[in-house]
């Protein structure tokens, strides 16, 4: 795997100004957040984990929603999203659409006694797809699918996730047709994966890794680290009955351990939407990003090359 470029300057720029401006709406608003957070230890709601009032304790067959939040930057993360991305990608593309369609379903949970906590297992999946806009057919490029098994668990601020997953990954019929197209490669892998997690009020910190039980070809990493943090500010700005808005930012990084360890790093932050008034049943989100990338990369039949990528996208959530 050839050596990554080490990211930026620009990088840290941007990761520094979303933080700062996330930062700079969770100050003002310290009343806003103190009554979000007592509010939310009756229906957990801050990251959009989606766990209803009536579901928040006890032992829940098919429940809604997760203990464990989802992460914002992870560029494989399970979201649903629309993105448009234009950067340095060598033998990939230069201006690409991303897309991903993903869900999790809640198999059972068994709450703790603050809402919210507990130890939850379920069953995960969702496909990771780029298509060239720099063709007329906007031909597909990758498509990445993905199929996981993860147990979660909370206790106040703390939250882990401990999932077993397989990833294939599948070149797209019309860039197969290309002259100049890289060898196609029969990828797939099965591997597992912890994070651990910690909350500090608005700040969101995670660190743990994965390691590769299966892997085709046998030139894929054997494991990689990952860790993160995540800005979101309780408060949010209410704009009378229409929905209400916050900033968010967040940072993910993966290093990966080939013949050397190459950094793979994802940020992104922007404003999230929400409904004006939260019923029993958590709303819906959705958070317009921008989104910058600078490292291996994420697209599986790609994962030889260095990409840096930016642009923006729409990313929705349960």
């Amino acid at each position: 795997m050839p050596r990554c470029r080490p990211a930026s300057a620009g990088v840290a720029a941007t990761l520094a100004a979303a933080l700062t401006l996330a930062a700079a709406l969770h100050a003002p608003l310290a009343a806003q957040e103190r009554a979000a957070e007592s509010a939310e230890r009756s229906t957990p709601g801050r990251c959009a984990a989606g766990i209803t009032g009536e579901e928040a304790r006890g032992y829940v067959p098919l429940p809604r929603g997760d203990v464990f939040c989802p992460l914002l930057a992870d560029p494989k993360g399970l979201r649903s999203f629309v993105s448009y991305l234009r950067g340095d990608a060598d033998e990939f593309a230069t201006d690409v659409a991303s897309v991903g369609i993903s869900d999790e379903f809640g198999l059972v949970r068994f709450g703790g006694t603050q809402a919210g906590d507990g130890v939850q297992i379920s069953l995960g999946g969702g496909v990771f797809a780029q298509f060239d806009l720099g063709t007329s057919s906007y031909d597909l490029i990758n498509a990445d699918y993905v199929i996981s098994l993860p147990v979660t668990v909370r206790r106040s601020g703390f939250s882990a996730r401990l999932r077993a997953y397989h990833q294939s990954s599948h070149l797209g019929d019309e860039f197969l047709l290309r002259a100049d197209r890289p060898d196609r490669e029969n990828l797939s892998f099965e591997a597992l994966d912890l994070l651990l997690s910690q909350d500090v009020s608005a700040l969101r910190l995670y660190a743990g890794g994965e390691y590769y039980v299966n892997r085709e070809p046998r030139s894929l990493p054997l494991k990689l680290a990952h860790g993160g943090a995540e800005l979101r500010p309780r408060g949010s700005v209410r704009f009378g009955n229409v929905g209400t808005a916050r900033l968010v930012a967040a940072v993910d990084v993966k290093a990966v351990a080939g013949s050397g360890w190459e950094t793979g790093v994802s940020a992104r932050g922007g404003v999230e939407v929400g409904r004006a008034r939260e019923g029993t049943v958590p709303s819906r989100r959705w958070s317009l990003l921008y989104e910058y990338y600078d490292g291996p990369s994420p697209y599986g039949q790609f994962f030889q090359d260095d990409v840096r990528l930016m642009g923006v996208g729409f990313h929705f959530s349960l």
